[in-house]
């Protein structure tokens, strides 16, 4: 369907609402599993996964997700959006079946792979499909809307994560979408119609080969350092150099393609660019403080799954209330005004990981999350609603594809690097302590604080469980500058994007409002 007729305004909020559930699936998968990492690791209760494991059951969905977003809009711009929706929902449910039974580390990972798939089909989808349901004003509301279901993906993943893990088996995680996703299958069969682009692209195969050869090529690089705790080696290095050779190769493709399915020249617009790189930078310091926060909370505290559920919960409201409070506070002053300082808040926020202790309050470390959560919502709602609310809707589903692709590399990275940092630092502090021990409870000992706990636990050697949580603590510490950094760099990154537009006097937001974006065709507003 190329030339839709306007729409009722009662099914254009039905289809808001299956788009929120869609893109709800996907963000509560994503906490779900962070709440389940400490799990994962023990060797009695879960599947005795190592940290560089670990990584890669988080990294390998988000890899899928990243190099596969670009693709998956192109196919829904020839062969129609919703077909291409419901295949995603329906390999992300199979997926996580899969998940739900695997028997080892391995095959969780391919599992999660394959999930990744799922929802890099699912958003590019649900992104192009609001799009043409919605224009003008209503499209920036919707968009608003729609960015909610993430808090809410946020604040209730961690907590069904914990009752689940405290009463079943880890993978009762997984299973939890499937009548998720039938609802959802649901609700897109009887009411989103087939949207599709009149402009046929390409699929680019290439450039999906490079892309994923190349993200994968680093990441792997980047975790092996965490492994062998050294980055001089060949094994460490050359895999990424490899990466990023591929990854230049992936753009300069990209370029010279006529019609690139993901388009290189859209992050040459200052602003369009400049807000990408702060996005991405922001989830890559999500994702690995969220990495950091699930094995704080639940190893070095001891926090039961659901205990750390709830202990999480403040950052979910936060995102959930920064959204809209952003949106209203862009509007009467200026995104630049909001957005930034917002990001450099949130970059603090995460720095102050460094200052945790075994001992600290707990009412500190929930202030600290409520106002994290506050500041990222605060970011990413009105960053993203400016993005995305610019493109073109001929290339609704690449376009967007390219906004989410960064921010999913962002995340890829944050988990990779924030693994390495932590995994390098714990091998380092926890060597002191390993030098009365025998070699088969060294090794061990040195994979992670998880195993060192387990260890401990079954010598009855209570000082090796302490030097394991000092160790992990000073690791941490250490990441959490490292991350601050990251964030901080985002804060100016975004500075010096909007700065231009604002200085033009444009209006109250820092950023102009698009020209109201028509379907081909179509004469009218959406009502």
């Amino acid at each position: 369907m190329t030339t839709p007729l306007t729409l009722p305004r009662s099914r254009q909020r039905m289809i808001l609402a299956v788009l929120m559930l869609c893109s709800l699936l996907i963000w509560l998968d994503n906490t779900v599993l962070s709440t389940a990492l400490e799990t994962l690791a023990d060797p009695v209760r879960g599947l005795d996964a190592g940290p560089a494991e670990l990584q890669w059951a988080t990294g390998a969905y988000t890899l899928a997700f990243a190099t596969l977003m670009f693709t998956a809009g192109a196919l829904g711009d020839r062969f129609g959006h919703r077909a291409v929706l419901t295949i995603g929902l329906v390999v992300f449910a199979g997926a996580s079946v899969w998940a739900a039974y695997a028997g080892d580390a391995g095959r969780l990972i391919a599992a999660r792979a394959a999930m990744g798939v799922g929802s890099a089909l699912i958003m590019p989808a649900a992104l192009a499909i609001l799009m043409w349901t919605f224009t003008g004003p209503a499209r920036s509301t919707a968009i608003a809307v729609f960015s909610t279901s993430a808090g809410a993906g946020m604040a209730v993943g961690p907590v069904l994560a914990g009752v689940l893990l405290d009463h079943f088996w880890w993978g009762s995680v997984f299973l939890v979408n499937v009548p998720v996703v039938a609802v959802a299958l649901a609700g897109t069969a009887v009411l989103v119609p087939n949207f599709r682009s009149p402009v046929r692209r390409p699929l680019d195969p290439a450039g999906m080969l490079l892309s994923i050869s190349g993200l994968a090529a680093l990441s792997y690089g980047l975790i092996h350092a965490g492994q062998v705790a050294a980055w001089s080696r060949t094994d460490v290095w050359a895999p990424i150099a490899v990466g990023l050779v591929l990854l230049a190769a992936f753009v300069l493709v990209e370029l010279r393609a006529e019609v690139p399915g993901f388009d290189p020249r859209l992050l040459a617009r200052r602003t369009f660019g400049g807000g990408n790189a702060a996005l991405g930078l922001l989830l890559f310091a999500v994702a690995a403080v969220t990495f950091y926060n699930a094995f704080y909370l639940q190893g070095a505290r001891g926090f039961s799954p659901t205990e750390a559920g709830l202990a999480g919960l403040p950052t979910a409201v936060g995102a959930i209330a920064g959204a809209p409070l952003g949106a209203r506070l862009v509007r009467r002053t200026s995104l630049l005004a909001v957005a930034p300082p917002s990001l450099a808040v949130a970059a603090l926020t995460m720095g102050a990981y460094g200052f945790l202790g075994l001992g600290t309050p707990l009412v500190r470390i929930e202030i600290l999350l409520l106002v994290q959560g506050l500041a990222v919502g605060m970011v990413i709602g009105p960053v993203t609603a400016v993005l995305i609310g610019s493109l073109p809707l001929e290339r609704a589903g690449a376009g967007s594809a390219v906004t989410n692709t960064v921010r999913q590399t962002g995340s890829v990275l944050g988990i990779a690097v924030g693994g390495t940092i932590m995994s390098i630092v714990y091998r380092r502090a926890i060597e002191p302590a390993l030098s009365d021990v025998s070699g088969p409870v060294r090794d061990r000992a040195r994979i992670s604080a998880e195993q060192a706990r387990h260890t401990a636990t079954t010598l009855h050697r209570p000082a090796l469980a302490h030097a394991a949580d000092d160790a992990f603590l000073h690791a941490m510490h250490v990441g959490a500058v490292w991350i601050m950094l990251a964030a901080l760099l985002g804060a100016a990154a975004l500075t010096s994007a909007l700065r231009p537009a604002a200085a033009t006097g444009t209006g109250a937001s820092a950023v102009p409002e698009p020209e109201p974006l028509r379907r081909p065709g179509d004469g009218a507003e959406a009502k």
